[in-house]
């Protein structure tokens, strides 16, 4: 019998309406329609160390994690998560009270912004964001306010009036998202003093994902909760799967002060509850790896950022440099009218598979304001070299 639904309200929640399909389950369904190299979603094309996942395999036959962890996360992880932060920011966490492990850094922020914030509640975000901001946010019944991040020369630049301005009697929190997808800026730490002063100012929460940490490559990264009077109203979320390159295992955690990890447990725990046992075991022993995995893995990561950068640059694009992350946005009207649309972003990614055999994202998706994202598109360039070459060598064609 066919479901019986009313005519007079759809069926999705009005919350949720405006959130069809992803552009990435389109993208990548083109990329496999026509045989396209995929430098739309940014996951790694290898895996991570072997020696991390055998002791996932370790983990499995152990029985360590088969069943239900506990739901703050296995002990194990939770302290490494807490040695990470110590050891590589100066920033000490109880890890009984003040990390919480989450399935990726998804739910870290699903349950963040569920926890904290109300109906009618204003969250700032950057604009563009990572597409789950704006879900989550709406989820959460709050309104979302883009402050947008504006390219100035070959970056991207965060105007910190017009975050100041942004802020009203009904703001909640600022969520940040530093080094950020998709523009790869790695905010300052002038910029973040000054957040952390307006946060203070204003008594702001700050959410911040800070998940490619470990992919900065010019300047350093600043962790917000380093910065004065702002550990005890920061959630920090960090995640294995960028730092890894094991995206699939979903292990992602919170950390910050006991009374807002405890809000995000309440509401955490009613999303997945627990997740990813033997994987939490793996990603506490691939915490404490050597520093020079996490030195090869950025310059291994440069080198890509800097083989598809000039490919882009050399194909007509307008190339905005990444100081981090997996990806680089580009502009793609000094392709000229006809190649690139007139400047539409998503008609030239759509067309980009058939012409060129590369599959890219359409930057458009990451923002409110969709005008001002038209004309940009993000490439990943976490893939082996040798498909960043081959993706280049077809990218040319654009150059005639």
């Amino acid at each position: 019998m066919a479901a019986m639904t009313s005519s007079a309200r759809p069926v999705l929640n009005r919350r949720l309406a405006e959130f069809g399909t992803t552009v990435f389950a389109e993208m990548s369904a083109l990329a496999v329609s026509t045989g396209a190299i995929n430098l739309g979603q940014g996951f790694p094309d290898t895996d991570g160390p072997d020696e991390v996942r055998e002791a996932a395999v370790r983990a499995l036959r152990d029985g360590r994690g088969n069943q239900y962890p506990p739901g703050p996360g296995v002990p194990e992880l939770r302290t490494a998560i807490t040695d990470h932060q110590l050891r590589r920011y100066g920033l000490a966490f109880d890890p009984d009270r003040e990390v919480l492990v989450t399935a990726g850094a998804t739910e870290a922020i699903a349950a963040s912004l569920l926890a904290l914030v109300e109906p009618g509640d204003e969250v700032i975000a950057l604009e563009p964001y990572y597409d789950s901001y704006a879900a989550c946010v709406a989820m959460a019944g709050g309104t979302r306010v883009p402050v947008t991040l504006r390219p100035d020369g070959d970056r991207y630049r965060l105007d910190l009036d017009e975050l100041r301005a942004a802020v009203t009697p009904r703001t909640r929190l600022i969520l940040l998202n530093t080094p950020h997808n998709p523009t790869g800026t790695v905010l300052g730490r002038e910029e973040l003093t000054a957040i952390a002063e307006l946060a203070r100012e204003r008594d702001l929460l700050v959410v911040t994902d800070e998940v490619y940490e470990h992919l900065v490559f010019d300047g350093e990264h600043v962790p917000v909760a380093t910065l004065p009077g702002m550990r005890e109203r920061t959630l920090t979320i960090g995640s294995a799967g960028k730092t890894f390159s094991f995206t699939g295992w979903k292990v992602g955690w919170v950390t910050g002060a006991p009374e807002l990890v405890a809000a995000v447990r309440s509401a955490k725990q009613y999303l997945t509850y627990v997740a990813s046992g033997p994987f939490q075991y793996a990603v506490a022993e691939a915490l404490r790896l050597p520093d020079a995995y996490f030195d090869t893995l950025r310059e291994e990561m440069r080198a890509r950022r800097d083989l598809l950068s000039a490919g882009l640059a050399a194909a007509g694009f307008g190339v905005y440099r990444p100081a981090g992350t997996y990806f680089v946005t580009t502009d793609i009207r000094p392709l000229g009218r006809e190649l690139s649309h007139g400047g539409d972003g998503f008609a030239f990614c759509r067309a980009l598979p058939e012409r060129c055999g590369v599959v890219a994202i359409p930057n458009a998706v990451f923002y409110d304001h969709r005008d001002a994202g038209a004309p940009f598109v993000r490439f990943a360039f976490c893939k082996r070299e040798s498909v960043l070459e081959e993706a280049v060598s077809r990218l040319k064609a654009l150059a005639g």
